[in-house]
């Protein structure tokens, strides 16, 4: 007899009752960095029966203090952190579904990937997203689980559609929006406890113990040895555009899909083809080479180095262009090499 999910099951909470039902859940994390890796490794861990990671950016040496799944090899190669994490829990766990996408997540991308999705786990680096995960989860009516983490300081907050305050019912009270960036650095410890944070509440979500669900945002500093709660039931508000008896779904409008940004705490601006395109990284490769820069390229993207810029382009069109986070310098840029 396999026992390889016997002490979770000797946990009341959960029993053998509580893991076929995890066995039969679908769990959507977007983001596949400290928090994705985490959160993603334990679910596989825990027997969750299929897993979907996206993540629109690669492995960078950076990456290794604190993104469990990846090893110097994926930094070596720049290895896609979608592709690299899939190949890493499939070791884990060979019973569990792992299904993966290097993309950058939109609206159109972001109502395929909640199809049959059971719970969605934040574990992005930029709060439109966020937002966007926020008005889909409340549009399909899809719990999601909030977390974020910067120096030595995170939070969660768990949403459940029709019965919890939504994130946008929340922006104007709770002081939530301003971990968007890394630039204060960040320590392991810190995203290690938002990691257990999410995937207990995860947990209880999977089993259907919803009474067991916290309820409230917590927060901690763990280098100032703080740590608090805040009981926000009362901040649900009925006009809310996103969750309200009017809604709107305002992070869902066309207005709101970005095809180009800066992102956050990098010297470095994404753009987004306005269609999709599939790029032949051999052809273009070869159209580079009299550019004179250095050129490094494997299945999955193409990295392009000239003077103090690097490009780098997946073959969905997508591009990152580091060394600037002037956005008309980063187009130019774009065409100019790319087309």
């Amino acid at each position: 007899m396999n026992e390889r999910y016997s002490r979770q099951e000797l946990f009341c909470p959960i029993g053998e009752e509580g893991q076929m039902k995890i066995r039969k859940k679908h769990v959507l994390v977007i983001g596949a960095g400290a928090l994705g890796t985490g959160t993603a490794e334990g679910l596989v861990r825990a027997g969750i029966g299929k897993l979907t990671i996206v993540d629109r950016d690669y492995v960078e040496w950076s990456n290794l203090q604190r993104q469990q799944l990846y090893c110097e090899d994926d930094a070596q190669k720049r290895i896609p952190k979608a592709v690299a994490a899939k190949n890493r829990l499939n070791a884990l766990n060979s019973d569990v579904i792992v299904k993966s996408l290097v993309a950058d997540v939109s609206v159109d991308e972001l109502a395929k990937l909640v199809e049959g999705v059971d719970l969605i786990l934040d574990a992005t680096d930029n709060f439109d997203t966020r937002m966007l995960i926020n008005d889909t989860a409340q549009k399909y009516k899809i719990p999601w689980i909030y977390g974020a983490c910067v120096g030595s300081y995170g939070i969660s907050y768990t949403v459940i559609p029709e019965t919890t305050p939504c994130l946008n019912c929340l922006l104007e009270t709770v002081p939530i929006g301003g971990l968007t960036c890394d630039t204060a650095g960040i320590i392991s410890p810190a995203v290690l406890t938002v990691v257990a944070h999410q995937l207990a509440e995860a947990l209880k979500i999977l089993v259907e113990d919803h009474e067991s669900l916290r309820n409230k945002i917590v927060s901690f500093d763990l280098w100032k040895n703080e740590h608090s709660s805040i009981n926000v039931a009362k901040l649900k508000k009925d006009t809310c555009l996103s969750c309200g008896s009017n809604r709107t779904y305002p992070h869902l409008s066309y207005s709101n899909r970005t095809k180009t940004a800066v992102l956050c705490g990098r010297d470095s601006v994404q753009i987004r083809p306005a269609v999709k395109v599939e790029r032949d990284l051999a052809e273009l490769e070869n159209n580079l080479i009299a550019q004179g820069g250095k050129i490094d390229r494997n299945p999955y993207l193409l990295s392009f180095t000239i003077g103090t810029h690097r490009l780098v382009v997946f073959k969905d069109g997508r591009a990152l262009i580091h060394g600037t986070k002037d956005i008309a310098e980063a187009k130019t840029l774009y065409h100019r090499y790319f087309g």
